[in-house]
């Protein structure tokens, strides 16, 4: 049986290769600073990376929302992540909840957000980290740091325009507007709105068929996906002959493809 590792407001589960991480302090509104989400998260990520039982995660939070973000009262208070002059400050973002930007881009599986609820700043950011959104028809979308005096701190505007373009980003960024779930699908948000009530199993039904891929041939696939973003063409091509080399070199490659003859010759 695979050991999970011990988070304190979160939790984790794993069955048939799909982790699914729940952000459990729902009196918070799982918001990520004033609470030990942060450790939790990254906890998991090096986890996951580590084990090889692992072959999709999945993210939701607990109660009525995903994640508030930051802890506004907190912020009022000057205290907790927000103490300190602006050196201290700052080493706090570092230290904190840039901690999980860096742990959510090393993730070696396919990450889904199922967004069950307001996903609101660093929240939001953090649903921006998966591979894939899926919500719920209650979700709502904000990056909401401008109405607060700050920017996003934790690395938001980097993943955001990545995932819809510059001028999208930008708009939502500099009104700190809220968008429901319809408006999130249309702009490429999210992937996909489904009721409440079927959130979890239609999360669930996509994890589990990127779970039943090969492990090994998932997680390089994974890895390429995220270098094809930052490398030239012809670096990532011999990337991608270095990888090949090791599929077909690994037992599950010859498994899959003795699977798909023994399925061509019944037809």
């Amino acid at each position: 049986m695979t050991n999970l590792p011990q988070l304190t407001d979160a939790l984790l589960t794993l069955e048939d290769g799909v982790a699914v991480l729940t952000l459990n302090r729902h009196d918070l509104r799982n918001a990520l600073t004033g609470s030990n989400l942060i450790d939790d998260i990254v906890t998991t990520a090096e986890w996951v990376n580590h084990c090889q039982d692992v072959s999709v995660l999945v993210i939701t939070g607990a109660g009525s929302a995903f994640s508030a973000g930051g802890n506004v009262r907190d912020m009022a208070n000057r205290s907790g992540d927000f103490a300190g002059d602006p050196a201290e400050c700052a080493e706090h973002y570092r230290k904190g909840i840039q901690r999980i930007p860096l742990a959510m881009q090393a993730v070696e599986v396919p990450v889904i957000a199922a967004v069950n609820g307001p996903a609101i700043g660093a929240g939001f950011d953090l649903a921006n980290m998966a591979d894939i959104r899926i919500a719920a028809d209650s979700a709502k979308f904000g990056e909401t740091f401008l109405n607060l005096g700050i920017i996003p701190g934790d690395g938001g505007a980097w993943f955001m325009q990545r995932l819809i373009g510059y001028q999208r980003a930008f708009e939502l960024t500099l009104t700190g507007r809220i968008v429901d779930a319809t408006e999130a699908k249309e702009l490429g948000i999210v992937m996909d709105v489904v009721p409440a009530d079927e959130l979890m199993p239609a999360t669930l039904k996509m994890a589990q068929k990127m779970a039943s891929q090969p492990p090994k041939a998932t997680r390089l696939t994974k890895r390429l996906m995220k270098m094809a973003q930052r490398t030239e063409l012809k670096d990532f091509l011999d990337i991608c002959a270095c990888f090949q080399g090791m599929c077909h070199n690994e037992p599950e490659h010859l498994d899959a493809v003795n699977r798909m003859l023994e399925a061509m010759a019944r037809k």
